[in-house]
């Protein structure tokens, strides 16, 4: 796997001050997406152990909240294969902090058992995500005043309790979403 970017004290994808990963490749390729340049699988620069210990140390000062997940498309079956032996690291260092990531895929058909971006390591991959924006970038729903999504048609899930519940949670952040 490939990555775009990392961000250290990103306050825009997600809750408090995160540091954030924009791994490489996507087959969405929607219309107005912010970083067309992240669809190739070969954008970047590869992601090794030593790119892992570098965002596990960037996660270690206690102001830092949690790791977000971008992409690209952190849910590509070739992504989670590489993405699931980091997060059990991130779990076991930072237990406390909490994991957002942003998916074009949906959480209840294309990530569930029988869908499209289903693969070996999915539902492990979503036992460690407390939160999930999901649904692709829709440009003619695009809407700049929302909290964490680009447009409207996406959705903010409380992954923990969905899983728990067998059923799609949508997190409190969806009812205060407005700027």
């Amino acid at each position: 796997m490939n990555y775009g970017a990392i961000k250290n004290c990103d306050i825009a994808n997600g809750i408090g001050v995160r540091v954030s990963l924009f791994v490489s490749g996507c087959r969405h390729h929607c219309k107005g997406c912010f970083q067309p340049e992240t669809w190739s699988f070969d954008y970047g620069t590869p992601f090794t152990i030593e790119t892992e210990d570098k965002i596990l140390s960037m996660m270690h000062p206690d102001y830092i909240d949690g790791l977000s997940l971008l992409g690209g498309e952190p849910f590509e079956p070739e992504n989670q294969r590489v993405l699931v032996p980091f997060l059990r690291r991130v779990r076991e260092i930072y237990p406390g902090k909490n994991i957002w990531c942003y998916s074009g895929y949906l959480f209840d058909s294309e990530l569930c058992k029988g869908g499209c971006a289903h693969c070996e390591m999915t539902d492990e991959m979503l036992s460690m995500i407390d939160i999930l924006v999901d649904g692709e970038f829709v440009l003619s729903r695009k809407d700049i005043s929302l909290r964490f999504r680009g447009s409207s048609n996406q959705r903010i899930i409380d992954v923990k309790s969905s899983l728990k519940q067998n059923n799609l949670i949508l997190s409190p952040y969806m009812l205060s979403e407005r700027i």
